[in-house]
């Protein structure tokens, strides 16, 4: 099972990375004035976050089978490790935030000139991979810049909430079917429980603002150069809540495992 776990904790690693750094893509959009393209390019960033997920699903489901014919088992604590992971990927994104800021832009570059990511990814060389190097950022951390910055606490509290709730979904409903064995099956694919009310506050409350402040600083040059350390804040937001979920975990299970009794 140790084995199984580190496995699901690289796997873990990847999504949250690959998702957090999508703050990049949208960041260098806004440098250059291509936000659409920039968006287009989301999606090789989500592919690897979904086939990340695709080997992280079964193998973490692994655990709920093993525990109920192994007595004893740390289930919990598999899962809490595995939480850690999510914290890992996040901080390692806001880590990589200035290189990946400065690759995407190039990459968005070339892909308005190949037309589409298979011609995109055909045509990179050696060459272009070796030069790579050359677009590496060290992160620098300077707590007092960020203090002017125009995000109220309210949207970055809730922005910490639905990311714990994201966060534990899936993880909080194999959990459940750890708790209550005798209705496992259900539990298990009641993940949806959790990340339908993260849904809900994404959709209504923080979609929405995300939208507004990057069309603020496609509007506004003075704006523009705030909006990389307002990405680090709210980045730092999604990595607090990837903590926050260490706290949500056993609740939501339980709060699934209610739901499911009443099914």
């Amino acid at each position: 099972m140790l084995t199984n776990l580190f496995v699901v904790f690289a796997m873990t690693t990847i999504i949250h990375t690959a998702e957090t750094l999508s703050y990049a893509v949208r960041l260098a959009g806004v440098r250059l004035n291509k936000i659409a393209v920039a968006l287009s390019l989301t999606g090789m960033i989500v592919l690897v976050s979904r086939t990340a997920n695709m080997v992280q699903g079964p193998i973490a489901a692994k655990f709920v089978d093993y525990g109920r014919t192994h007595a004893g088992f740390p289930m919990l604590q598999y899962l809490r490790f595995t939480l850690l992971a999510s914290s890992v990927g996040t901080l390692l994104a806001i880590v990589l935030f200035p290189t990946c800021v400065n690759l995407f832009g190039r990459m968005i570059a070339k892909l308005e000139v190949a037309g589409s990511v298979p011609k995109l990814v055909s045509s990179v060389t050696i060459g272009q991979l070796k030069n790579t190097r050359h677009y590496i950022r060290a992160p620098r951390f300077n707590l007092s810049r960020f203090r002017y910055l125009d995000i109220s606490k309210t949207f970055m509290l809730l922005s910490i909430v639905v990311t714990s709730f994201y966060t534990v979904g899936v993880l909080a409903a194999l959990y459940a079917a750890h708790l209550f064995p005798e209705l496992s099956s259900t539990a298990g694919q009641s993940s949806g429980i959790i990340n339908g009310v993260a849904t809900i506050l994404l959709t209504i409350f923080i979609d929405p603002q995300l939208g507004l402040i990057t069309d603020k600083a496609l509007g506004s040059a003075e704006y523009r150069t705030k909006l990389g350390r307002i990405y680090v804040v709210l980045m730092t937001t999604r990595f607090l809540g990837t903590m926050a979920a260490q706290l949500v975990l056993v609740p939501a299970a339980y709060m699934i495992g209610y739901f499911v009794k009443l099914i």
